[in-house]
């Protein structure tokens, strides 16, 4: 690398600067209290881990995007975490071992080897909530609640939309249509990309029942509003039950979020396959209006933990924080200049200034010889007026 590149960052790779870096932060802790306040207790999870740890129960998609390294002290293989969510399972699993209910939440930065899309960064700022020990409708549509909430916190603008799927219900069709390992995948591959010409070739070269491979060709077609779970029911009626608990599920989902939240739209895809390697029942994912990617996303992933050695109903969401802050329109409040102090050691003038700062003012100290040249974001001044020191207009 030439000597004038060494000052560039990798693709994908940004530098937060201020003022930004600031409102970043001032989100991450109004977030952070947001969790605090439904009772999520925070968790702060090492930046790399011993690479089987942080790979446990998610799949091959986790592994392509995790940086790999050798530990020079044992010589066992770690991995820069490129997801959150795997560690706090670790943390439920070993650390807390709580029998009951447990709420964690957490926020730190995450290395991706690859974007996740065209607009994702490769280093973003991973924040989430995780509610451990509790398998059924209530936790999941308190994790949805959450997730919306963080999204209104964060100062997004409406309408939000709510994308909800379940991964039961093409695990469950693959299952009764008696698919070998090989066959399932060629079919997931073609439903993710909603592929029909190629889907309904590939199926009619299989032996299977002719109803079950009519339920998989449209499946890729059963997206949009709730008449979807309308459609569903009906094309499911003779599927196997757990297809139909399935459907049952995500339409007690809807009417519960669509009463907390009548101005969020909800739609439906019952072909979804986000996180479907880990995701074992609801997945679902917000957007905002004019961006073409989820901005906060999660499901339920009961089976995460057993693969830890302690197996726990699990659902949580996840979002980068750096993209929730791009999104605000709100935005947050802003603060008042600070207060440009003259340079010295006198005793009232630094006691005046610890007052000043212990009252939340921001306050500048000139320094000696140097010449007062920028006072960028300075409004007032500290000025002694007989034997006081007064804060005065700039």
């Amino acid at each position: 690398m030439a000597l004038a590149d060494r000052w560039l960052l990798p693709d994908g790779v940004k530098d937060i600067l201020p003022p930004r870096a600031r409102q970043i932060e001032a989100l991450r802790r109004r977030l952070l209290d947001l969790y605090d306040s439904w009772g999520y207790e925070l968790v702060m999870p090492p930046l790399m881990e011993h690479l089987e740890s942080l790979l446990t129960g998610v799949g091959r998609d986790l592994d392509l995007v995790t940086f790999k390294l050798t530990d020079q002290v044992s010589g066992h293989l770690l991995g820069i975490r490129a997801d959150i969510t795997p560690q706090v399972a670790r943390i439920d699993a070993h650390r807390m071992r709580n029998e009951g209910a447990s709420r964690l939440c957490y926020c730190g930065s995450v290395l991706h080897t690859r974007p996740a899309n065209m607009l994702a960064s490769r280093n973003p700022l991973q924040v989430g909530a995780e509610l451990y020990g509790h398998a059924g409708i209530d936790s999941d549509v308190e994790v949805i609640s959450l997730m919306l909430e963080t999204l209104l916190a964060s100062g997004i603008e409406a309408p939000l939309s709510l994308d909800l799927g379940h991964v039961g219900i093409v695990r469950n069709l693959m299952a009764s249509a008696g698919l070998s390992a090989a066959e399932e995948a060629l079919y997931l591959e073609k439903l993710q990309l909603k592929a029909l010409p190629e889907i309904e070739a590939f199926l009619d070269g299989l032996d299977v029942d002719a109803s079950v491979r009519a339920l998989l060709a449209e499946l890729p077609r059963l997206h949009g509003g709730a008449e979807v779970l309308a459609r569903a029911r009906e094309l499911f009626a003779d599927a196997p039950q757990a297809v139909l608990d399935a459907v049952t599920y995500l339409e007690e989902i809807a009417r519960q979020v669509g009463l907390r939240y009548p101005g969020v739209r909800l739609y439906f895809d019952l072909g979804e396959l986000r996180g479907y390697n880990y995701h074992t029942g609801i997945v679902f994912a917000a957007y905002a209006a004019g961006f073409g990617q989820a901005i906060a996303k999660g499901g339920r992933y009961d089976e995460i933990g057993r693969d830890f050695g302690r197996a726990r109903p699990a659902t949580g969401f996840s979002a980068d924080l750096k993209c929730l802050e791009d999104l605000a329109v709100a935005g947050l409040e802003s603060r008042g200049g600070a207060i440009l102090a003259p340079a010295g050691q006198d005793p009232e003038l630094l006691v005046r200034i610890s007052e000043l700062r212990a009252q939340g003012e921001r306050v500048m100290q000139q320094l000696p010889d140097v010449a007062l040249v920028n006072v960028t974001g300075c409004d007032r001044q500290l000025l002694r007026e007989g034997d006081t020191w007064v804060v005065t207009a700039l």
